[in-house]
């Protein structure tokens, strides 16, 4: 299992010399925008994968691969989160981007409108444009520290004639964990206006300590109905390059309904990624912990190190993910991402990529050894305080 003194000796040098996107897009910065983690992955899915190369399990998917995937997702939803799940209802798909993609184009109507609450995850707005939709723009509104839904606005969205939400929970950028309660709220207003819910829990595993993550689907008969889950084993166990992940399937006319339509969009899954999110919910829970509990101190870090140097900067710990929300407008920054490439070193992804919410903001990936993310502070707080 890493240890901490593990995780802290990887360096710059070790993670620049292998050409990812997030350590050669920008050479003389810092890669904090991708949303990977720097800690390799856990050892039993390395297992798997050389397992898979060195007995040629490298064709296309077999029926004794895809029910080993089924079992070992169905488990560990089970064990995680308390989710009984029937191991038929999960699909393989590539990505959550696949999953999204089927989604909208088969249990929607053409051209109808997305409620997609900002800010989002960068990548659904433009694809959703890409499909001919309106992409109609909910801002989160702030409970205290915490961001929540404005249900009257969603309800105005879905009103006006929007047929899907998009619900990203664990959040993506803002971290935050919705309870049961809100939750309910959320399947009781869908379900008021007939609407579909496609579900992103891509983060659910990494949650932390005071919070649990609850599938929006099992919050009731009437979520389920609505309701298409996505679920993958790529950010918590650093995988994404290995394109797999699962759709969840928690009602017979949903689960009918996509293996009626979206039989194709599974065909593009890799056997080596079902195969390693096989390992993943199998045998690598252990190792997650470990890296949750590094991830909590790194955010723990963040929070003390703004609130002793740069207090004008918004921030509340994540209470998942490994993505911090900052919100720099104190500082008058029209593009902060680039601000902070070009006078700290540190590459960000600027909070208008989120949406129209974003604007002032920026995310960090905090999923690096801790001296690196020391050293991303440290230079974030010597650029804007010589600002």
């Amino acid at each position: 299992m890493p240890t901490p003194s593990d995780l802290d000796a990887i360096t710059l040098d070790h993670l620049r010399a292998v050409p990812s996107e997030k350590w050669s897009t920008f050479p003389d910065a810092i890669g904090a925008f991708v949303a990977e983690m720097d800690f390799g992955t856990a050892p039993a899915i390395r297992a798997a994968v050389h397992d898979a190369v060195d007995t040629g399990r490298l064709g296309y998917l077999s029926a004794p691969v895809l029910a080993a995937h089924q079992e070992a997702t169905a488990g560990f939803a089970l064990r995680r989160y308390g989710w009984e799940v029937d191991p038929a209802w999960v699909r393989h798909v590539p990505d959550v981007l696949a999953a999204f993609e089927a989604t909208i184009r088969h249990f929607t109507s053409p051209g109808a409108a997305v409620v997609l609450p900002t800010p989002a995850y960068m990548p659904f707005a433009p694809l959703l444009r890409h499909l001919g939709r309106e992409v109609v723009e909910v801002p989160l509104v702030r409970d205290g520290d915490r961001y929540v839904h404005d249900l009257d606005a969603l309800a105005a969205a879905f009103a006006a004639g929007a047929q899907l939400l998009v619900l990203v929970n664990p959040h993506n950028p803002t971290g935050r964990v919705y309870e049961p309660a809100e939750l309910a709220a959320l399947a009781d207003l869908v379900d008021t206006y007939g609407g579909m819910v496609f579900s992103d829990e891509i983060h659910a595993p990494l949650v932390y300590a005071g919070h649990a993550h609850v599938p929006y689907a099992s919050v009731c008969e009437e979520a389920a109905a609505h309701t298409v889950t996505a679920s993958s084993a790529s950010k918590a166990w650093n995988i994404p390059g290995l394109k797999a992940a699962q759709v969840i399937l928690a009602d017979d006319g949903v689960a009918a309904h996509w293996r009626e339509h979206c039989l194709w969009t599974e065909k593009t899954t890799s056997t080596v990624g079902v195969l390693a999110h096989t390992a993943a919910y199998t045998h690598g829970e252990a190792w997650l912990d470990d890296v949750v509990a590094y991830l909590d101190g790194n955010r723990r870090l963040v929070a003390d190190h703004l609130a002793a140097r740069l207090p004008d900067v918004g921030y509340t710990a994540p209470e998942g993910t490994y993505l911090a929300w900052l919100d720099l407008r104190a500082y008058g920054l029209d593009r902060p991402g680039r601000w902070l490439r070009e006078h700290a070193g540190v590459a960000v992804t600027d909070g208008l990529r989120c949406g129209a919410a974003g604007a002032g903001h920026a995310r960090l990936t905090m999923a690096t050894p801790r001296p690196i993310l020391q050293d991303i502070l440290d230079r974030m707080t010597a650029a804007l305080t010589a600002r």
